[in-house]
């Protein structure tokens, strides 16, 4: 990957493919959950643990079937099947792995899964007789006749737990590698009567990520499944190609997404709500019937609840702005509390910063505060209070009462025309002195 973080770290939707691959797992049931990876790799390490998997340290990279069997001491006494997976591989379904499972039993003893390739290349091919998979053959090692073969291994299998260790002691390096392939088992099992079984998911799904532009077309084709199940469960977007999901997002059924929204992280968005186009969410709660944006954004902690009306050029964080409150341009709230009913206008902002600590500001029901207002943190607002516009509120406000805080407005007559004047009169000195510079210039 060139990049300074474990491959498996790299995010689709805004979570490490590793945790996708971990969250498929939960999803079909896994009792147990082991993550191999190489020495010095706290950081899956971290992750593994947070996801309640334990890890086991490859400590040299001897290939697939090394890493497996390297398993073998934290699975022992386990008695049931195993399923191989890779970290790298974020886009496995539930549904894909259940089906590969399903075939253990009375139809094999090893369940591989494959796709269809249109370039074969490089991957591991798949040699069947019908139902039955006899070998899987390396790209490095196959003749040219397998490498005409298109079902390609996705390098994902299912077994029995006891049954494959017993194959994988069996394996040998004897390749252009000098590696231990998991491939070999297929072939091993095959000379000691026991059958292999393929199963086909989509080449979508077996999509491994080796580099940068491989983890675009992953993180691609992650968000159209994304918006297309969205889609399906009743939310509406104008424009779907355009809007970006994270892996938790909520979007409930009637909700409604503009073109060019952004959801980071955290975000849950109520039935009947409207996100309008160029906003960006992270870490929010959008109430039902609320309308966001345009270009508005939503930071941690901010809870709109309903019909709330949060504008253009409006930044809420770590702020709740309750049932019907209306903030349409240009403001900032941060670290506040609003009530019902209140209406900001354009320009306000909570001073909730000194530069040493944050500090919260109180707003309460039916509060009308006018535009180009400065609340100066820690400040509180009663009910049905008015601010004038162009105030700087450095005190608490009692209920129904106005607050005004301005400097003394005087009007000079006539002192437009002389500041109109003045300037004209400036202006022709310096063209003055610009002439003379000239002539000197020309002797």
């Amino acid at each position: 990957m060139k990049s300074t973080i474990p491959k498996v770290l790299h995010p689709i939707g805004n979570q490490p493919m590793l945790q996708h691959v971990l969250n498929v797992a939960d999803a079909i049931g896994a009792v147990k959950k082991i993550v191999v990876v190489a020495p010095n790799a706290a950081e899956v390490e971290k992750l593994a643990a947070a996801h309640g998997a334990q890890t086991i340290v490859q400590e040299k990279q001897l290939g697939t079937g090394h890493a497996v069997a390297a398993t073998e001491a934290a699975l022992k006494g386990f008695d049931g099947t195993l399923l191989v997976l890779f970290g790298d591989t974020p886009l496995l379904t539930a549904a894909t792995l259940k089906a590969l499972v399903s075939r253990l039993g009375h139809d094999a003893e090893i369940a591989a899964l494959g796709f269809r390739a249109e370039d074969p290349t490089g991957y591991g091919r798949m040699v069947c007789d019908g139902d039955r998979l006899h070998a899987i053959v390396e790209h490095r090692d196959a003749t040219a006749e397998e490498r005409l073969i298109d079902l390609c291994f996705a390098g994902i299998l299912a077994a029995d737990a006891k049954a494959l260790f017993d194959l994988l002691r069996r394996v040998k390096n004897q390749n252009t590698q000098g590696e231990f392939y998991l491939t070999d088992v297929i072939a091993l099992a095959r000379g000691i009567g026991l059958s292999s079984t393929p199963v086909e998911g989509s080449a979508e799904e077996m999509m491994g990520v080796n580099s940068h532009s491989q983890l675009a077309e992953a993180e691609a084709a992650y968000q159209a499944r994304r918006r297309s199940e969205m889609m399906e469960a009743g939310v509406s977007f104008a424009a779907p190609e355009t809007v970006f999901l994270s892996a938790d997002t909520v979007i409930e059924q009637g909700a409604r997404i503009g073109p060019y929204v952004v959801f980071a992280p955290g975000v849950t968005v109520r039935s009947g709500a409207e996100i309008k186009a160029f906003s960006h969410l992270e870490g929010a709660e959008v109430g039902k019937g609320a309308i966001v944006g345009p270009f508005a954004r939503l930071r941690p902690g901010a809870i709109l609840r309903e019909d709330v009306h949060v504008g253009n050029f409006v930044e809420v964080k770590n702020a709740t702005l309750e049932s019907g409150v209306k903030a349409n341009h240009l403001t900032y709230l941060g670290d506040a509390h609003v009530g019902a009913g209140s209406n900001i206008g354009a320009g306000t902002i909570t001073c909730n910063y000194d530069g040493f600590g944050k500090y919260r500001t109180e707003i309460g029901e039916n509060v009308f505060v006018g535009s180009n207002t400065a609340l100066v943190a820690p400040v509180s607002l009663g009910n049905d209070s008015v601010i004038a516009a162009g105030s700087v509120v450095t005190k608490n406000v009692e209920a129904d009462a106005l607050a005004i805080d301005r400097g003394q407005q005087r009007n000079l007559v006539g002192g437009a025309a002389q500041i109109r004047a003045n300037a004209k009169a400036r202006q022709e000195k310096r063209q003055v002195k610009e002439a003379i510079k000239e002539q000197e210039k020309k002797g």
